[in-house]
This record gives structure tokens, C-alpha cells and sequence, in this order.
């Protein structure tokens, strides 16, 4: 996830064994406990902070370890406001979900019929992509974010030359459209930042308004997700937050540690763009779990982890949803969320099958197989310990 999960660093060496999906086990003291104990080796071994915010059937529990500020030790707190990177993308979904609620769209409508002529080129053709297929991510269209001079300015070190760049959406799909598809619409799953950009312009053009506000107006003012926005072009975050620190991705154990905390995200939009809570996230999940956001026929949509993405070098373990997915864990459990990832910052949301239980962890900072530590943080909750 270079900001939103691409390819290059989103393959880790993480190793998720088991094969059969069981309902997660209740939590305990000794579970919260083991939580912390993640939170503390990962800010032991190098990460700036840590924070874990759980929930289950009624009782919260926050953890933290770390600084929020490496300059002036100050540490990381409940309520902080972090970038969340691709979970952006089950944010997006919902709004499109809703708005086929409405009828207002069909997730079998083409992208040609609604954004005629942005999708054609070097053997891409909207005409035969579906709004399905970009939100469960089969529609083969090439991700921007591998771009040679992409990777250069949003993730590689020209990033601080280019941090505050403006960039529209239809930049975007411009550089996706450079490059043939990987394979014809709906015949395998290939992660593509491009589906969710196309989405997040579809909900503009039926509903005639921002992304942001409909982001407001249908799920962060009715759930009350008052830590919950998408930027634009704001380089700053709003209110409490924990300064973001990134290696620029480097694999070099030595590389230097950059403070990139203000950035323009214009160039994550609706793939990647959000900012959030870990309170507000638990939130978010639970209402996808109990339809509170979607009617019974789009929280089908939504939960449907029917793609998957078997060697196709993403998340190991995992079924695709729609900005979703579902993760089976070392122990042979299986939790549904959703996770992300921007310079400085890298975030999971998992929860049971009913929502009821949930875990939210980020990390402040972009090094050290972030994957595998909120992963292990996610288990230290959902695994039973040895001893039990």
C-alpha cells in the first residue's frame, strides 16, 4: 500500500495459516494484555507509536505505546485524527452501495454509461467494465500507483519534492489508461487503486455533489464519526493527530525517517484519501455489520468475500469483498475489515462476523512490515492465548 495499498508494499512476509473459518473466540484480560505486549515490541523494534482501540459487545478498551511526536516525546492518546489510507475504499463502496439502494445506479451499469469516454485505450474499454467489477476489484484495470514515475513522486523519494502537489481524478485514471489491462473484465481479482478513483467519480455524477460532502451527508453525520473527512487538497489535519513518519519505503534498515504528516492526498481521493479515528472506525465497521449504513441486499454486496486473491500478490489468507475483505489467522480464525495504508501512516479495522467485536490498530510510522504487526495485534485479541 504506497499510499493505499499497491502492490509493492503490500505483499509482506506475513504467514496466515488454517483453513477453516471459526467464530471468534470472547476476549479477556489476558487477551487485552497480549495486545499491548504487540504494541510495545513494534515500538521496541522501531516504530515512532502504536495504538489499539478495542471493542466488544458493549465494552472499549484503548492501548497505546510509543510517542505521537518523536521530538517531544508526547505520547499517543484515544480520540487522535490519522490518515487511514485504503480503507477509504470501504467508505467509497458504501456510498455507491447506498446510492444503488436509491436506484440510482445499478452495480451493473458500465462505466461507459456514466463516465462516457474516460475509460477507452491501449485496450481498456468502460463499455465493458460493471460497477461490480470495480468495487470487488475484477475489472483488470492497470494501478497508477506502479507507474515508474508514480512510485517516484507519491512514494519514493520524490514524494518530498511532490507531497503538496495537486492532482485531479482524472489525472489519475489518465495514468492508468497508459497501460493495456491485466486481464478482461470479471475473469480474475488484481488490486487497482483506478476502480475505487472511477467509483468515487461515479458518486459525484449521481449524486451532483463533492465526494466529501456525501461522505458527510450519508455516513460520518449519522453514525457521528465527528473525526472522519476526506481532506482535498487540506495539507494539514484537523484537530488531534499523531505526526506521520516515513521511510519513503525503503527497504534499507538505515534510511532516513522523514515527517511527513502534512501532505496533499489529493492523489489517494477515494481510493485512499480518509481521515479517521480508531473510535470512529470501530464504528464504521460495527454499522457495516449490523445495517445500519446498508439495507440487507447491499450488505450482502459489501460482505460478499466470494474474489479471491490467491496468487494474485496481495494479502495472503484473504477473500476480497467490496473495499473489504475477510482474513483467516494463524490460529484458523477468520476476521472481516478492512486496512490501509499512506506515507507515515498504516491502519486495520477487523472485526468478528457480526460486528460486535472489533479491533482498530494504526501505526505512525511506514517501516518494519507494518502488515505483520497489525496483524499479530489483531490476533493477540482474536486467538486464544496458549494457556486457554
Amino acid at each position: 500500500m504506497p499510499t493505499l495499498m499497491t502492490l509493492r508494499t503490500l505483499v509482506t512476509a506475513v504467514t496466515l495459516a488454517g483453513t477453516t473459518a471459526m467464530a471468534a473466540a470472547p476476549a479477556s484480560a489476558v487477551t487485552r494484555s497480549a495486545v499491548q505486549t504487540v504494541l510495545d515490541e513494534t515500538v521496541a523494534a522501531g516504530i515512532p507509536g502504536m495504538v489499539a482501540e478495542v471493542r466488544d459487545r458493549g465494552r472499549r478498551t484503548f492501548a497505546a505505546a510509543g510517542a505521537a511526536d518523536t521530538t517531544t516525546g508526547r505520547p499517543r492518546t484515544p480520540h487522535e485524527r490519522f490518515r487511514v489510507g485504503s480503507i477509504t475504499k470501504a467508505f467509497t463502496a458504501t456510498l455507491v452501495l447506498q446510492l444503488a439502494a436509491e436506484r440510482k445506479l445499478s452495480l451493473n451499469d458500465t462505466v461507459e454509461q456514466w463516465l462516457p469516454g474516460l475509460v477507452k485505450g491501449n485496450g481498456n474499454d468502460g463499455s465493458k467494465i460493471t460497477i461490480r467489477q470495480l468495487l470487488n476489484q475484477t475489472s483488470g484495470l492497470y494501478n497508477m500507483y506502479l507507474d515508474e514515475k508514480m512510485l517516484y513522486k507519491y512514494s519514493g523519494p520524490g514524494f518530498l519534492e511532490h507531497r503538496f502537489d495537486k492532482v485531479n481524478p482524472e489525472e489519475l485514471i489518465a495514468v492508468a489508461m497508459a497501460y493495456p489491462p491485466y486481464f478482461e473484465p470479471g475473469t480474475a481479482f488484481r488490486y487497482s487503486n483506478a476502480n475505487y478513483d472511477l467509483a468515487g467519480m461515479i458518486v459525484e455524477k449521481a449524486t451532483g455533489k463533492p465526494y466529501a460532502d456525501q461522505l458527510a451527508r450519508r455516513i460520518a453525520r449519522p453514525l457521528g464519526l465527528s473525526g472522519t473527512y476526506l481532506p482535498g487538497n487540506e495539507t494539514r489535519i484537523r484537530g488531534p493527530h499523531p505526526r506521520h513518519y516515513s521511510r519513503l519505503w525503503s527497504a534499507d534498515p538505515d534510511a532516513k525517517t522523514y515527517d511527513v504528516t502534512e501532505q496533499n492526498a489529493s492523489y489517494a481521493w477515494a481510493a485512499g484519501g480518509v481521515v479517521s479515528t480508531t473510535g470512529d472506525l470501530s464504528r464504521f465497521l460495527a454499522a457495516l455489520h449490523d445495517g445500519t449504513l446498508l439495507p440487507p441486499a447491499q450488505q450482502k454486496e459489501i460482505w460478499n468475500t466470494s474474489v479471491s486473491t490467491e496468487g494474485a500478490g496481495w494479502i495472503p489468507g484473504t477473500r476480497y469483498g467490496m473495499g473489504t475483505w475477510q482474513q483467516q489467522l494463524s490460529c484458523g480464525e477468520t476476521v472481516w475489515g478492512m486496512g490501509g495504508a499512506i506515507n507515515g501512516s498504516y491502519t486495520y479495522a477487523m472485526s468478528s462476523r457480526d460486528g460486535k467485536h472489533t479491533v482498530v490498530t494504526n501505526m505512525n510510522g511506514d517501516w518494519n512490515n507494518p502488515i505483520a504487526a497489525l496483524t499479530k495485534a489483531v490476533e493477540a485479541e482474536f486467538c486464544p492465548p496458549p494457556s486457554r
